[in-house]
């Protein structure tokens, strides 16, 4: 398996690499991702890294400095995401703070609450749009870092619906669709066309681009 990056005239031999994601929800996810790959990953909490602070002012950067730890810490290629929720009425917020809107212990119910409470002291009117981002960050150990992104638009509802993601997911709306990614399977968000159309879930589309090195289309 043969993976080309941002410089097409490099290719790397992926066999295994390390999910830099001490989140067991994310690291499902992206082994989800990866299955039909062959790809063996190893994720952080079970290798005791550290986590980095994340410092980053965007989605790629705090992906590319937490693949880049990962990769220096294992002599690893390195896999990881940052992503979040942003909306558009409270100027892209929380953005690169999501995870942090949802405290230390990871809260995210008390986050979801804390972003309708905004929107209505914004006096925001309705819709209130929003969009999910996920960069996904991929750190060689020789130091090159290639960057994929996705986006999915959508809107927010409350009160919160569906029990099968995490994070935001029971409060986003994505369009064209009658029902939260709350209260979509797995299976549903993470599908990626064979027919080349965008997948649904933010995370699928920044890794449809990964996939296509993966599989030699790059």
């Amino acid at each position: 398996m043969s993976f080309a990056g941002a410089d097409a005239g490099r290719t790397l031999s992926l066999n295994r690499l390390v999910v830099a994601t001490h989140n067991s929800g994310k690291l499902r996810e992206i082994r989800d991702l990866l299955k039909p790959y062959g790809v063996e990953t190893l994720g952080a909490a079970e290798l005791k890294l550290d986590e980095p602070e994340e410092t980053g002012e965007t989605f790629a950067d705090n992906a590319a400095l937490k693949a880049a730890a990962a990769s220096r810490a294992t002599g690893e290629t390195a896999l990881s995401d940052d992503s979040g929720l942003c909306v558009e009425a409270l100027g892209g917020a929380p953005g690169v703070y999501s995870a942090r809107w949802a405290g230390g212990s990871k809260d995210f119910a008390a986050a979801m609450f804390r972003v309708e409470a905004a929107l209505v002291r914004a006096g925001a009117p309705k819709p209130w749009r929003a969009w999910f981002v996920s960069a996904l960050a991929l750190a060689h150990p020789d130091g090159r870092i290639d960057i994929f992104e996705g986006r999915v638009d959508g809107e927010l509802v409350f009160p919160p619906r569906g029990t099968l993601g995490f994070g935001y997911d029971p409060i986003f709306r994505p369009d064209g669709h009658a029902r939260t990614f709350g209260e979509m399977t797995r299976e549903e968000k993470h599908g990626i066309p064979l027919d080349g159309s965008l997948a649904l879930w933010h995370r699928a589309r920044a890794f449809q681009k990964l996939a296509a090195g993966l599989s030699g289309r790059a």
